[in-house]
């Protein structure tokens, strides 16, 4: 369903341990970055209504979950601010191809694996403040759902903007995953939710 090749490795939930103040800052950074990639998509197709009217919902939930990081953050006393970037957006948005349609869908489907390695980030810190952190484990997985349903919208409008090619789509596709796991492997020492 999620169209990843590879699951997160156990690195990143030691880095989550170790540096769990710095990935919830991050975690509400990545849905302020979720909302703007939406808008910026709007912007960029605007004469597509299709595309507009799913990103508006995008962009709601995505500014819904900003606030409830937000909150969580407040409430364990932990001050949002800047972090510096980790690398994961910037080198997945950099194998998006020039020109038209092809832009139009590589922008899409990156968008969409981010949103489906979130979701599997989610589902596995449900599982791993379970017991541990009753707070945060229903907190992550009350997002799961919500972040599979926007992978699956980008998978979907990539597909609209195809013109009906779904073969051509579900290949770029499975190349960008494959590149998206390669970057995830690599990871970052920067403690971040796509670290």
């Amino acid at each position: 369903m999620l169209h990843l090749r590879s699951a997160s490795a156990a690195r990143w939930l030691r880095q989550v341990d170790s540096h769990l103040e710095e990935v919830l800052i991050d975690h509400a950074h990545c849905e302020r970055k979720a909302a703007t990639t939406a808008i910026n998509l709007m912007n960029s197709y605007c004469d597509d209504l299709e595309l507009s009217r799913e990103m508006s919902r995008i962009v709601d939930e995505e500014l819904e979950h900003y606030w409830l990081v937000i909150g969580l953050l407040e409430s364990r006393g932990i001050a949002f601010r800047r972090l510096p970037p980790g690398p994961y957006g910037r080198q997945l948005n950099a194998l998006v191809r020039s020109g038209g349609t092809e832009r139009a869908i590589d922008r899409l489907l990156v968008a969409g694996l981010i949103e489906a390695r979130s979701c599997e980030r989610f589902s596995l810190l449900q599982e791993h403040f379970s017991g541990r952190d009753e707070v945060l484990a229903e907190f992550y997985g009350g997002l799961f759902e919500s972040e599979a349903r926007h992978h699956s919208t980008y998978v979907r409008l990539a597909d609209h903007f195809s013109g009906g090619d779904r073969a051509a789509v579900r290949q770029r596709l499975d190349e960008l995953s494959a590149a998206e796991s390669a970057v995830i492997a690599t990871g970052s020492p920067l403690p971040r939710m796509h670290s």
